[in-house]
C-alpha cells in the first residue's frame, strides 16, 4: 500500500476527525479510502449512464419488453 499526504484546512480536518471520533470510521485513512471508493463508483456509474444514453435504442420499452425481462430475471434467480 502506498502513502499519500493530504493538506486540509482546519475546518475540514475537524470534520474528518469528528467522523472518526464518532465511530463512523476506524481511522482517517479509512474515511478517505471510503470517499475515494464512493467517488470512483459514482464516476463508473456516470460513465455507464452516458454510454447507455449515447447508444442506439435497441428495443421498444413496451409491456412485452418488460414481461420478457421479468421472465428472464425469474429464470436466472
Amino acid at each position: 500500500m502506498t502513502t499519500m499526504n493530504v493538506s486540509l484546512p482546519d475546518d475540514l480536518k475537524s470534520f474528518v476527525d469528528s467522523q472518526v471520533n464518532d465511530g463512523n470510521y476506524g481511522s482517517t485513512s479509512e474515511y478517505v479510502r471510503n470517499l475515494i471508493r464512493r467517488d470512483h463508483g459514482r464516476l463508473q456509474l456516470r460513465n455507464a449512464l452516458l454510454e447507455g444514453a449515447r447508444s442506439p435504442i435497441a428495443n421498444n420499452a413496451d409491456s412485452d419488453y418488460f414481461a420478457a425481462l421479468r421472465t428472464q430475471a425469474q429464470a436466472s434467480s
